[in-house]
């Protein structure tokens, strides 16, 4: 289920918010009767092919008829691009023989939806698919090209860039064997992200995997045939490691004097980490003249993939002062509104919340959704496509006046608050830099992020075979100011192969001392 977005917490009840966090921590709701939890594997390839053409088919008219985004006029590609995974999926499906076909079928037909939420879900276990391969190495993207990370003994140097395989540059490779089946080519932080997945093999039947590549180091080429073989258990720590860089527990720490490091790797704390968050911002509270005379803060969300955006907003608040941070995340999402799709199934599902709540005695909660529920029952009724949630009353404020300070405000945060970036940050991750972003003493370092839909508050719904869920949106976010398919590019790419915590410490303090000096220059002109 999706997180709650900080910037409606301000226009939106606590009620809500407390629904949205709630609904963040556990699994998504479903209504409807759901075949058996392991469910009977097809046995020929025939059967395989026929469980492809029809799961594919009913996700299609299950997100045709409850999907937010086949009305949503402010994107009237989704339908287009619906219809067009329909028959992508399809034509894929007639291919099928066997398990590894049937997964990238379905990937197939998710991925020319082009939205994150959207499509359909497997639910086969990783025994009942072909074991991972690699040919000896991993890549990594850093910018515009692909560089290998670490590699066995034999293979290509570590930091040569891979220029082409088999005759194709691999920039197009990339585009079909990985953004043809997973990810979005056009969003810049699923090139750092999946774009390495090229020399990781699934057993998908439908690509050709790279015999023989080109490398380049240091003017130099060389060319290595590939042997795809087992991933090995040190194939997966290089792999995690140049994924999600150095990992560091959530807390703060000085590594050298004057610059502040907050690690945040997850908005959906467990307990020890809640403490940990819980003590960081205790410390940030009571030395918070500390990083008023810092040099620089580093907020640190390497891992981050998002949770509950309570945590940022919490911390934002520490920073600069809760009525700053109020005024301008109100301003910022004043014009945006919560539309319903009055679907049967998506009505039934919020009514089905409400009886969950109830039970769960989330008093507050339960009559939030009721309302919701009530409007969605109406607008079917009538034969609305939608229900429009009713906004609480606020004072429009333009962007100039929330920025300004009022009596009360505490001394201002003007240190230089750097926000490092994984290419893997999304939902409440993204959250976070929408708020930190919202003031100018903010630098994003790092990656470019992923991106959100606008399609939200997701609920599943198991198909009859039981090998897959439809991934079904309840609502749309209308006039969101970050778009859907938007991500952030950071105004400082960290291109080395380590995303180590020197190399990013480095980065942070070369563009402090690069700082400095325009400033001196400025003076002395």
């Amino acid at each position: 289920m999706m997180p709650f977005s900080t910037f409606f917490a301000s226009r939106y009840s606590s009620t809500a918010m407390l629904v949205f966090a709630l609904l963040s921590a556990t699994a998504p709701l479903t209504l409807n009767a759901q075949p058996a939890e392991n469910p009977v594997l097809p046995k020929t390839a025939a059967d395989w092919r026929h469980a492809a053409i029809i799961d594919i088919d009913a996700a299609y008219q299950l997100s045709m008829e409850n999907h937010p985004g086949v009305y949503d006029t402010a994107n009237p590609d989704f339908l287009k691009n619906l219809q067009a995974a329909k028959a992508s999926g399809l034509a894929l499906a007639v291919r099928v023989e066997d398990a590894a076909g049937y997964v990238a079928a379905t990937q197939g037909f998710n991925v020319r939806i082009h939205d994150g939420h959207a499509g359909m879900s497997h639910n086969l276990d990783v025994s009942q698919l072909p074991a991972e391969r690699w040919p000896g190495f991993i890549t990594v993207w850093r910018g515009d090209a692909l560089y290998v990370y670490a590699a066995e003994m034999g293979g290509p140097s570590v930091g040569a860039e891979v220029l082409a395989c088999d005759g194709k540059p691999i920039k197009q490779i990339i585009s079909t064997n990985v953004f043809g089946f997973q990810g979005r080519s056009d969003e810049a932080g699923h090139w750092w992200v999946r774009a390495p997945r090229v020399f990781l093999d699934r057993g998908n039947p439908f690509l050709a995997l790279p015999r023989r590549c080109q490398f380049s180091l240091n003017g130099k080429s060389s060319q290595h045939s590939l042997v795809w073989k087992a991933l090995s258990e040190q194939a997966s720590k290089w792999r995690t490691e140049s994924y999600n860089g150095e990992q560091l527990e959530v807390g703060m720490s000085e590594p050298r004097k004057k610059i502040l490091w907050l690690a945040m790797p997850t908005f959906a704390p467990d307990e020890k980490q809640r403490e940990a968050y819980r003590l960081m911002l205790k410390g940030l509270a009571e030395h918070r003249k500390n990083f008023l005379e810092a040099d620089a803060v580093v907020i640190d969300l390497r891992q981050n993939q998002g949770g509950s955006s309570e945590w940022s907003q919490l911390f934002a608040e520490a920073l600069w002062g809760k009525g700053r941070v109020d005024r301008r995340v109100a301003a910022y999402g004043a014009k945006t509104e919560v539309w319903w799709r009055a679907s049967l199934g998506n009505t039934d599902y919020v009514a089905g919340l409400v009886e969950v709540l109830t039970q769960q005695k989330q008093i507050e909660g339960a009559q939030w959704a009721r309302i919701q529920s009530e409007g969605m029952q109406a607008a079917l009724a009538r034969g609305d496509k939608f229900f429009v949630e009713a906004e609480q009353k606020a004072l429009k404020q333009s962007t100039q006046e929330a920025n300004a300070d009022v009596f009360g405000d505490p001394p201002a945060f003007k240190v230089p608050l750097y926000v490092i970036v994984p290419g893997q940050c999304a939902s409440a991750c993204l959250d976070a830099i929408d708020v930190f972003s919202l003031f100018s003493n903010t630098k994003l370092i790092g990656a470019p992020s992923s991106a959100d839909s606008t399609y939200m508050d997701v609920r599943t719904q198991r198909l009859a075979s039981g090998l897959a869920d439809v991934i079904i949106p309840n609502k749309v976010y209308v006039n969101r100011p970050r778009k859907n398919g938007q991500v952030y590019l950071p105004a400082i790419y960290v291109k080395d192969l380590q995303w180590s915590n020197a190399n990013l410490l480095k980065a942070v303090e070369a563009d402090l001392m690069q700082t400095k000096l325009q400033t001196k220059q400025q003076k002395n002109q």
